[in-house]
């Protein structure tokens, strides 16, 4: 059987290699040779979401950028990621996912070794862009092969684990990688250290990762689908990048809020209408997938705008060097890996919906031990916030993804996982937008009231996190009642 042969037709070929270096591996191995390249695709799309931050100020030396030029290395890769997500998952049900997933790994890599060698603002900016469609094409393509590879539900819980572990490990890792790069290598390695990955994980996927994608009926293009997602997710992406450095109201920030809208509106007729939607509106109705995305989408404006401002604290407040904060988060991360492989078995036995629940309070009592953190604090008053936090998004992360893509059908698995993907994306975006714009209300407060600048921020901080509280309690029953078994 080809390489490009379907895997919908017979599952049992499911566990068979695949390409030209197929033989060399057992009918067994072939699938966890599979795990093995997908996780390396998602630990290298995560790590590059944080990597660069601790690794901004020597960018900025070394290629003399303004602040603006310095805020587009970072934004620049979140555009295209998230405004292409949607457009990536459908090509991939359409053409096959075996393909986007090497086309997606070429783009990535070479783009990595552009971005690695830039000498110039222009080209890093450039090649960051090209990073994040590379990272569209990878995202979305990564889950829908675990489904498509892993019939077995037991295997595929364990698998969809271990991928979401590696995603918690690359999370972790970015901030230290990022700080003893800088300090110690030139900078340009954050990124050259994805080339050897790339061509690993490509050799890897083209020996064993199978072909899949939708049944011939669904293998149509929605092109007006296509062009208003994409148009919609970089208005909004934009937006929500811009809008603090801009100002809210500017006519630019507030003309992108009304493209997203109306592009979002124009979308969801045409999908309405189409015989052959990108995006199946008929998914939104079942709880388990619309509860599912809502949870996830919770969860990630709580984990990655409290990381964001914990960061900010860790150093202005506590006095922390880049590479110590990146460390602080080690143990959070750690936990997240190990709760994320252990959910599987934890799953079985309490069920998905309080399984997540739970998950969501360990983070909620997580941030509130956070929000009891003061000026004077040391190592030792972070771990139990950290560790909490930490689990109890492990612990949720795995089953969230399982009840989501169970109710989906096969055909549609590549926009599933790019939908889960891009409420992700967004989520975090609009969570670190929120939560800084009420610390940045309450610290003004504060220091109309006299305060100085670190109590001031302190009180800003503590007021993002109470936010954060409120809504990850309302996902605790959002998941609960929506997951339940039917």
């Amino acid at each position: 059987m080809s390489a490009r042969t379907e895997t919908s037709t017979k599952p049992a070929d499911l566990a068979k290699p695949a390409g030209r270096l197929g033989s060399l591996g057992s009918q067994g191995s072939a699938r966890w040779w599979t795990l093995a390249a997908v996780s390396l695709a998602a630990f290298m799309t995560y790590l590059d979401n944080n990597i660069i931050n601790v690794a901004i100020p020597t960018i900025q030396r070394d290629l003399h950028l303004s602040i603006a030029g310095l805020e587009w290395v970072v934004s620049s890769y979140l555009l295209t990621l998230a405004g292409l997500l949607l457009v990536g998952g459908r090509l991939a049900d359409v053409y096959g996912r075996r393909r986007l997933f090497l086309v997606g790994m070429a783009i990535f890599t070479l783009s990595s070794l552009a971005a690695g060698l830039a000498g110039s603002g222009e080209v890093l900016i450039a090649s960051r862009a090209v990073q994040g469609v590379g990272a569209a094409l990878l995202m979305p393509t990564t889950l829908a092969i675990i489904m498509a590879t892993f019939t077995n539900v037991r295997e595929r819980s364990m698998a969809i684990g271990i991928w979401a572990a590696a995603g918690a490990l690359a999370l972790a890792l970015g901030p230290v990688a990022g700080g003893l790069i800088s300090q110690h290598v030139r900078w340009g390695w954050i990124f050259l250290i994805n080339v050897p990955v790339g061509l690993i994980t490509f050799v890897i996927a083209l020996a064993y990762v199978r072909e899949s994608r939708a049944e011939a009926a669904a293998r149509r293009l929605d092109i007006p689908g296509l062009v208003t997602s994409a148009l919609a997710l970089f208005a909004l992406t934009y937006a929500l990048i811009e809008g603090g450095v801009k100002g809210w109201t500017t006519p630019l920030i507030i003309g992108a809020f009304a493209l997203a809208a109306v592009a979002a509106g124009v979308f969801g007729a045409v999908e309405a209408r189409s015989q052959n939607p990108m995006v199946d509106l008929a998914m939104f109705r079942r709880r388990e997938f619309s509860g599912g995305t809502g949870t996830m989408m919770i969860w990630a404006f709580g984990i990655l705008g409290i990381y964001f401002f914990t960061s900010l604290y860790l150093q202005e407040i506590l006095g922390f060097s880049p590479s110590k904060a990146g460390l602080a988060f080690v143990p959070m991360a750690l936990c997240v890996a190990v709760f994320a492989v252990l959910s599987p078995r934890i799953e079985a036995r309490a069920g998905a919906h309080r399984t997540v629940a739970f998950g969501m309070l360990l983070m909620v009592i997580g941030l509130i031990l956070f929000a009891r953190l003061g000026l004077r604090v040391g190592y030792d008053s972070l771990l139990p916030g950290f560790m909490l936090f930490g689990a109890g998004a492990g612990l949720m992360n795995v089953p969230l993804t399982n009840a989501v893509m169970h109710t989906t059908p096969a055909a549609r698995a590549g926009v599933a996982s790019a939908l889960l993907n891009a409420s992700r994306e967004v989520a975090g975006l609009l969570g670190i937008t929120v939560i800084g714009a009420v610390l940045r209300t309450r610290e003004s407060a504060a220091l109309r009231a006299g305060a100085g600048p670190v109590p001031a921020f302190v009180a800003g901080y503590h007021a993002g996190l109470v936010v954060t509280i409120a809504l990850l309690a309302v996902g605790v029953v959002i998941s609960y009642l929506t997951l339940r078994p039917r």
